[in-house]
């Protein structure tokens, strides 16, 4: 998807910190130059675009996902929750990218 680093260096400017505690992560299948793919976006509860992903596959890529949504956050900017909608790459992703927090699904 050579898509995706573009719209990701264009948007990330205008993207702000998490203003809230609360995510919610969710994917749905898109298409994008006639090809379809999957878009994996994490939220805050104020609607505030944290991350996003887009990929031609959905067997790894929730972790790869959560764990760059997650990674270099500030202690107060990391989430006491994240509301998914129960897929099952969301599982083990969260599992292994958000280890210190019980899961709420």
């Amino acid at each position: 998807m050579q898509y995706a680093p573009e719209i990701g260096k264009r948007l990330r400017w205008q993207w702000r910190c998490p203003r809230s505690a609360s995510w919610r992560v969710d994917e749905t299948y898109v298409k994008v130059g006639g090809t379809w793919a999957y878009l994996y976006r994490a939220v805050d509860k104020h609607g505030n675009t944290i991350d996003f992903c887009l990929s031609p596959s959905q067997n790894t890529v929730g972790r790869r996902f959560l764990s760059k949504a997650l990674n270099g956050l500030k202690e107060w900017e990391t989430p006491t929750v994240i509301d998914t909608d129960r897929a099952p790459t969301y599982g083990p992703a969260l599992a292994a990218a958000w280890p210190a927090r019980s899961l709420k699904r």
